[in-house]
């Protein structure tokens, strides 16, 4: 993983000058005053942990799994939101960790846990690296030192129960890894959010997260059918059934706590048979507002495609359905080659399993009976070769000196349009009026009773661009509490939303996670500044 940007370095490409120009001339961007910084030139503080505390991590996970050199302890500075990037491209290093300790075991990670707990060292457990609401940035006043825990040493398949469909993974496994196991049990999870080249297991548990084919194999806490916690006040290890009766389920206590109750070191999961088949395609609406009608339908009506995206006009004219093809000659991204023509609103829906030939014919005939112009493959296909590609065009996009961002939120389906509107209006106004942002939106996942908002807005870069993202993501977080929508859906807490996370659950909400914290971290330990709404 590139550490000043997202995936692999290879893969990175400069925008054509075409582009620059587009950006230039309709957005007001500029090429930033000053270059990246360089990953050497990156400004970390002296390590705060004293050697007798570095020795006793060492004699825990080994002397070789304690690391403070520059590099290791650049790598595991931050995550991946446009903030994150540009404090790193600025050389700032400042919320590095003064170590960063890999255990190979559960009970080395509950060793470690008891130690850190009783020397008061913060933990920020790492998986991929990928969040990108500020979640492994350790709030450092009160604690000895920090340091980050990363579960790569975690990466096994321990076992594979083929009669209940259920298999057991150290949470270090990353997703591609997780899948090239199972294929070879003919099996899949069935999980690919935008993070899935790099995100692990215990990082899809940990922040509740949903991949692109949701909609036919849910999301990743619909998966998880067991785990084991270790905490710096002892184990937790739960799932004995499908499903109970046995008291509140402690397993969504878990689920979306992002390493702020403990660590997970084990999870059983539910899988499915590998897909026989897949098959994505294009349809168009002529409004987001039919298109989302539609989609609707189907979520309400069945059946269900594996796949099912909606983007508005404004996603649907710049191509961002296919970012692949976004700067690859003078068009600048037109909608016109995905296939939606331009105009109107581009809809994706993606078949996986066997003998999908029905379901592919009823979903289409609701699609059509609702307003839709079938456009064949070509959309799906150029979809699902660059579904993972959007990442890196938001690298190009920062380099040429334009501050871009990703969002999302969810609501119940009449209040959805409500909330659409509300991030636009406060995106617009809180951000330069005398060069507008551009602001994208699709409909990402969806479920009978409501769906989410995924948006993207690019803007020009102005003196501090951390400061002016941080302008802007408060007035999109509270015009989403007002707006009655939820502050993530798939995102995470982390700290940029911590604030809006405690205005929607409320004060006593916010007691009852506090006190949790206090049972199982009572010392606060554990990823100190994230998740838990202050009192």
């Amino acid at each position: 993983m590139l550490w000043s940007g997202w995936g692999d370095p290879a893969q990175a490409r400069e925008l054509p000058e075409s582009v620059r120009g587009l950006l230039r001339d309709l957005l007001g961007v500029r090429a930033p005053a000053t270059p990246a910084a360089g990953l050497e030139s990156v400004r970390l503080a002296p390590v705060a942990l004293p050697e007798p505390l570095l020795g006793a991590l060492a004699e825990i996970a080994g002397a070789g799994h304690v690391r403070t050199g520059h590099e290791d302890r650049v790598r595991h500075t931050r995550g991946k939101s446009t903030p994150d990037l540009l404090l790193m491209r600025a050389g700032d290093g400042s919320a590095a960790p003064d170590a960063v300790v890999l255990p190979g075991s559960h009970e080395e990670v509950a060793e470690l846990l008891r130690l850190c707990s009783r020397e008061r060292i913060a933990v920020v457990p790492f998986g991929g690296g990928t969040s990108v609401v500020g979640g492994l940035a350790a709030a450092r006043s009160g604690f000895t030192g920090v340091i980050a825990l990363d579960l790569g040493r975690l990466d096994r398949l321990r076992s594979v129960d083929t009669e209940s469909m259920v298999a057991e993974f150290d949470p270090g496994v990353r997703a591609p890894d997780a899948e090239r196991l199972l294929a070879g049990h003919g099996l899949t999870l069935g999980h690919f959010p935008q993070s899935y080249e790099y995100a692990t297991l215990g990082g899809f548990a940990a922040a509740r997260s949903s991949g692109q084919t949701s909609a036919g194999y849910g999301r990743f806490d619909d998966m998880v059918v067991g785990l084991t916690l270790a905490t710096p006040s002892g184990t937790l290890d739960l799932g004995r059934a499908p499903k109970s009766a046995a008291g509140p389920d402690l397993r969504q206590l878990v689920l979306g706590s992002e390493g702020a109750f403990g660590v997970i070191t084990s999870l059983r999961l539910r899988v499915r048979r590998a897909p026989a088949e897949r098959r994505y395609e294009g349809w168009r609406f002529p409004s987001f507002a039919a298109g989302s009608a539609a989609v609707r339908a189907l979520a309400q009506e069945g059946p269900l495609p594996a796949v099912l995206r909606l983007s508005d006009e404004t996603e649907t004219l710049i191509g961002l359905a296919k970012p692949d093809s976004i700067g690859s000659d003078g068009s600048g991204g037109s909608g016109a080659s995905d296939g939606a023509g331009g105009s109107g609103c581009l809809l994706i829906a993606g078949y996986e399993g066997a003998a999908i030939g029905q379901r592919h014919a009823a979903a289409s005939g609701v699609l059509a009976r609702m307003g839709g112009e079938p456009l064949g493959p070509e959309p799906g296909r150029a979809w699902e070769h660059g579904r993972f590609s959007a990442p890196y065009l938001r690298d190009s996009l920062l380099a040429a000196g334009a501050t871009v961002e990703t969002l999302e939120t969810a609501g119940f389906w009449a209040n959805l349009p409500r909330l659409y509107d509300a991030v636009r209006l406060a995106l617009l106004g809180a951000l330069d009026p005398a060069h507008p942002p551009l602001v994208m939106c699709h409909i990402s996942h969806v479920y009978e009773t409501g769906a989410s908002l995924y948006f993207t807005v690019v803007t020009p870069q102005d003196a501090d661009p951390v400061a002016q993202w941080e302008r802007a993501k408060t007035a999109v977080n509270a015009a989403i509490v007002e707006a009655g929508g939820t502050i993530t859906h798939h995102h995470g807490v982390g700290r940029d939303h911590r604030d809006a996370y405690g205005a929607e659950i409320g004060p006593l909400g916010a007691a009852v996670l506090r006190a949790v914290k206090a049972e199982l971290d009572p010392a606060g330990i554990l990823n100190p500044g994230a998740l838990i709404p202050p009192p």
